[in-house]
């Protein structure tokens, strides 16, 4: 049996590697040692997130940080849309109960909290030495190593802004990271609202660890995936030795960190709404014309056979690679939100708890359609003369997203 695990492991390992390969513009180039650097820095760091004692502490102690943020958002919440929850034979529930007003103020309060964070000199300086880390493993300049690092905290979108200056420079490659890097992590100000939503799924985990441990690891492999994909040496470093300034005070921090939190709690309210629609419609219509032949079809279960073989070279066991390969085909054409609810709807045993945390690692990514479409137009509005190779590299990218955060999962399940 453990034999058997170690093989799926170092055919996982070659699959997943292999999966970008078609995609990349001239494999006869590409440099394999940047491939084993980032594979030692996921493994490394994933032994120092999960296993070193201090750091363990140190993400309970965020555990408990997050259930007071949890107590707070609720406070706010409630002041502003709440009201006392109804005995079960009224037919009116509190706003709180709803996604809307339960789930998405975490976004809001969270992107205030990292906006603060941000100002304060906390965030910058963790941000600073993963990217020094990258730029040294991977021959990448400082401006792409600053804006992939900073996906870890900050939002898509947000972390090309802090190389605003420097994005209309970036050749096609650290273009490739920069989008690569915003799709394969989580930002910080959703975190707490997924938690949320998993913390009856995953009851003995640390939530918090986890994100924040899946978002660090995808770093390297995003850079590695897309030295894959785009294997130039080009490279843009800073004219100075100052990064440009975000925010002006605390004040403004807060101002502006709670108006970008209230753009992407909206953003991710009606994308879900639409996509969650057209999910309907279209699995109304696979049903229909199935249906005469006499078995069922959904996009749900299309996915499912699509993604298996991806799972499998995960480490899930082939008997629950459909059940998962069907999430993460959920997660990538449509996004995290309507994924990770139907992760925690599953029925006991359906994954083991080993599958189901290599599942979770391998769908915490921004990596999706429509996140496609906003990180072109994000990025557009900084450097419009930059379109055209944005969505040029923007297959590769999700593709390299994908992937990964599946590698992520690979990594840990190691661990597990």
């Amino acid at each position: 049996m453990i034999i058997f695990e170690v093989i799926q492991i170092i055919v996982g390992f070659v699959g997943l590697i292999a999966l970008a390969v078609p995609l990349s513009d001239n494999f006869k180039i590409i440099n394999y040692r940047y491939i084993v650097f980032g594979i030692l820095a996921q493994i490394i760091l994933a032994i120092i997130l999960l296993k070193v004692p201090f750091i363990i502490n140190f993400f309970e102690i965020l555990g408990y940080g997050v259930v007071v943020l949890q107590e707070a958002t609720i406070e706010g919440s409630n002041f502003v849309f709440g009201y006392p929850p109804s005995d079960d034979s009224n037919p009116y529930r509190s706003l709180l109960e709803t996604f809307a007003f339960g789930v998405l103020p975490y976004i809001i309060v969270m992107a205030c909290i990292s906006a603060i964070l941000w100002y304060w000199g906390i965030l910058p300086f963790i941000v600073n030495l993963i990217s020094k880390a990258c730029q040294k493993l991977f021959k990448i300049g400082g401006p792409v190593g600053l804006g992939a690092a900073a996906n870890i905290f900050v939002g898509q979108v947000e972390a090309p802004l802090l190389i605003r200056p420097y994005v209309s420079k970036l050749s096609s490659k650290e273009l490739l990271i920069l989008m690569t890097a915003g799709m394969a992590t989580v930002a910080g100000s959703v975190m707490v609202a997924l938690i949320t939503i998993l913390q009856s799924t995953f009851i003995n985990e640390n939530l918090i660890q986890h994100f924040i441990t899946a978002s660090v690891l995808s770093v390297p492999a995003a850079i590695m995936y897309a030295n894959i994909m785009i294997p130039s040496n080009t490279i843009t470093n800073f004219n100075e030795n100052k990064v440009p300034k975000v925010y002006n005070s605390t004040m403004d921090a807060v101002t502006r960190g709670t108006s970008d939190g209230a753009n992407i709690a909206l953003n991710v309210g009606t994308i879900l709404i639409a996509v969650i629609a057209l999910v309907f419609i279209v699995n109304a219509i696979l049903g229909a014309v199935f249906g005469q032949f006499g078995f069922n079809m959904s996009i749900e279960i299309m996915l499912g056979y699509i993604f298996a073989p991806i799972a499998w070279f995960m480490g899930i066991p082939w008997n629950e690679a459909l059940v998962a390969g069907e999430l993460l085909g959920i997660k990538t054409t449509l996004n995290e939100f309507v994924a990770y609810p139907k992760m925690a709807a599953l029925e006991n045993g359906i994954l083991s708890e080993k599958s189901k945390l290599i599942t979770f690692y391998s769908m915490c990514g921004f990596a999706n359609l429509s996140s496609v479409g906003i990180l072109i137009s994000g990025i557009t509005a900084m450097a419009p003369e930059r379109k055209d190779d944005l969505i040029k590299v923007s297959l590769k990218a999700l593709v390299g997203a994908t992937l990964a955060s599946c590698m992520t999962g690979l990594v840990v399940g190691i661990f597990i």
